[in-house]
Formats: C-alpha cells, structure tokens, sequence
C-alpha cells in the first residue's frame, strides 16, 4: 500500500498540469484568454441569491450522473456564477451513524493549500520584502543548488528538489503510525535525502518538498508561524472564516464529514480506513487546510481575479502561463480553469475559477478513492467500472465543468 501516496501525488497534479491540447476559446500563447478583463471583473456575484431553477437543475442533474462512477460516501458542491450561487450535498458524511452530509461540513482540502502558500508568497513579493527571483539559500541552507533555486522556481516545480511524500522512510511512517506528528525540517529532510531529479529550471516535477520550503521562507521573512499570517494575510482579507490552519492538531471544526481512505497498512478493498484524524502535519505548507463551501467559493474567485489578494501587476504574473494551461505561482491552469485539486488521506477537493466567465466551482468529498479503470491505484471491490480513472472530486467537477458548458479538458 505504500506507493499509493506516490500515485496520489500524481493524481492530484493530473488537474493541473499541461493541457494536452489547446482548447479554440483560448489565446494559443497563454491559458487565460484576457488577463485585464478577468482582474478588473466588477461587483462580486450576490452569493444569495440562488441560481435560476433551471440551471440549478441542470447542475444536479449533472452531479447525480457523475455520483454513479465515484467512490465516496458523501459530496458537497458548490457553483458561483454572476446570477447568483448553488450549493447542494449528497450521500452521507458519517456512515457509522448515517449522519447525511452537508453544505457547511468542514473537509481538508490537501494540496489547495498549496493555493494560499503561493498567494503569501506574492504578496510579500509585493510588499518589496522578497523576490521570487531571490535564490532559497537566502533563506534555507543547505539545499542542493541552492544558489541557483529561486524562489518562483520552488513553487512552479521546476526546482528539481525531489519530493519527500515519495520517500519509501516517510511512506512507512505515515502509513504505519498515521499519527506522527513531523516539523517542517523532518519533511525537508527526508525530501533532500534523495539527490535533485534535474536542474533547476530544466524540467518539470511537482514536488511537496517545493512548497515546504516556501513555507520556511514565509516564516522568516514574516518572523511569524506560517498559520498567522495566512490568517491576517488571506483569511480576514476574505472574511474566510471556516478556514483553519491545524498546525498538529487531529482536531476539526465542527460539523465536519468523516474521511475514508484506501492509504495506509490498515485498509482493505472492502474496508477502508478512517482517515478523519490521521495527523495532517506531514503536509504542512503543501496540503494542512480545512475549509468549508462557503469560504472555498469565496477564495476561489478571489484567487482567479486576485480581488482581495494582489493588485493588478502581481495577478497578472500569476495568471501568465504557457500555452493553453501550466503550473504557476502554487496554482494551476487548464483551458481557462484556474485553480488547484487537493488530497490528503480521507478527502478529495477541487477549486477552480472559469476565467472567461466568471464562475466559481468547488467540490468536497470525504474519500480520496479513486474509481475506474485505475491500474496503479488501489479501488473498492465493487469498484465503478468507469473506462477513466478519476478522484472523486475531479470526476464530479468535471460534469458540473460540462453543465457549465465549459467542459475540463485536463489529462
């Protein structure tokens, strides 16, 4: 079981990685089709208001086609589009007491958090206090290459750091004693323990260890704990409120969804493990986030447009990536989807902004079993035959994606 967490690594890119073909809506030479008109969207939608029924019902029926294939308990959706909002929850969040889910469930988001180190990183660029062209052995030592690994590098994965969720060490750790608690120097070193996979800038490897670092370079340049300043810096900008940073706490804020899981030395096909309080300290600056639907419709506009975030100049080096999708400033791009998928054992999320029509869709759910024809993946026994392997999150985005009538076109 222990090379699950490795393919989970990948899987969780496969939403933001190049697109295999560009899509004719989108500029050939960039991903986001006009940079200006997406930073300068005006007034944010009026989140009361509810979809027009015949939408909203075209959403849900898109979610109930998708729920078939995927394998989890429980799924909370949530659509913002400039006529109002949409929030629906399906199957149950605790099975053990048949407890249904919820819009307002708290989840952890995984790798989104990736999201937030990458925006703290800009706006202390901004601020004049960093360069993302400065070298991480300004701030770290004793990182191979680090004169040469700059900081934009490090959270676009182009470092060529290897990344320490594939270290057969950590693996047996978390797997066997998922209540470890690591500090970011454990994670860092078990990441460096492997030599660099390329040159800096050569290639394209996306790698935890990047993110830890950045969140090392956060703390000294702030001289505070990475949770505070996501706090001052993004959470009470946006009035995110159900946003919380753990730290290594095992706790969750109430209500919350229980999480299930096929990682581990304790799981079977037919038993997954509960995975709702493993200790999220091994993801830490790269994936330690809860949140809940409200606050994730929120950031995900926020991220898209860099409203409440970056001024204009900043979101416009974020938003500027190669071809018709890429890897940026800890965010992804697909045709025009902006945005990130997140895994930690026990859930799947998706966040991402439609860039040309201004809509934001998020999805939770408390598995981060994946279903299909998945041959390096561990799946349920009655596991849906679907011929594509997908994360459930991913797999319900992408019908809510073609609702929306603009269709996911990821790998």
């Amino acid at each position: 079981m222990t090379a699950h967490l490795n393919s989970l690594v990948v899987r969780s890119l496969a939403a933001v990685l190049l697109a295999l073909s560009a899509q004719s809506a989108f500029a050939a030479d960039g991903c986001v089709a006009d940079i200006p008109k997406v930073i300068a969207d005006g007034a944010i939608p009026a989140r009361a208001t509810p979809l027009p029924p015949e939408l909203a019902a075209k959403l849900d029926a898109a979610v109930r086609s998708a729920l078939p294939q995927t394998s989890a308990p429980g799924v909370i959706v949530g659509v913002v589009t400039p006529s109002g909002t949409w929030k629906a929850a399906y199957g149950i969040a605790d099975p053990a007491k048949g407890t249904p889910m919820s819009v307002g469930m708290h989840t952890r988001i995984g790798s989104v958090t990736k999201t937030f180190t990458g925006t703290a990183i800009m706006q202390l660029a901004e601020a004049g206090k960093l360069s993302l062209d400065d070298k991480i052995g300004k701030y770290v030592a004793g990182i191979p290459n680090g004169d040469r690994i700059t900081l934009r590098q490090l959270a676009n994965m182009t470092s060529g750091l290897a990344s320490y969720t594939r270290s057969k060490k950590f693996q047996q750790v978390l797997f066997s004693r998922p209540q470890t608690i690591f500090t970011p120097r454990q994670l860092l070193d078990l990441g460096l323990a492997e030599p660099p996979l390329f040159e800096p800038g050569a290639s394209f490897d996306y790698s935890n260890t990047n993110t830890i670092l950045l969140g090392m370079v956060i703390e000294k340049v702030t001289g505070k704990p990475v949770g505070e300043v996501f706090k001052q810096q993004i959470f009470d900008p946006l009035k995110l409120r159900n946003t919380s940073w753990p730290g290594d706490s095992v706790d969750m804020p109430a209500p919350f969804a229980q999480g299930f899981t096929l990682q581990g030395d304790f799981a079977k096909p037919d038993a997954p493990s509960n995975a709702t309080h493993w200790n999220p300290s091994w993801g830490w600056t790269a994936g330690e986030l809860i949140s809940d639907m409200d606050d994730l419709l929120v950031y995900a506009r926020a991220l898209g447009t860099g409203r409440g975030l970056l001024g204009a100049a900043a979101q416009t080096e974020r938003l500027t990536f190669p071809a018709a999708g890429g890897y940026g400033i800890g965010v992804g791009c697909v045709g025009g989807w902006v945005g990130h998928t997140g895994e930690l054992p026990g859930y799947n999320t998706t966040l991402y902004y439609d860039t040309a029509a201004d809509i934001a869709v998020a999805v939770q759910t408390n598995s981060d079993i994946a279903s299909g024809d998945c041959k390096d993946e561990p799946t349920l026994t009655d596991n849906p035959r679907d011929p594509v392997c997908s994360a459930p999150a991913k797999r319900v985005f992408a019908a809510v994606a073609k609702a929306l009538g603009h269709p996911f076109l990821g790998p």
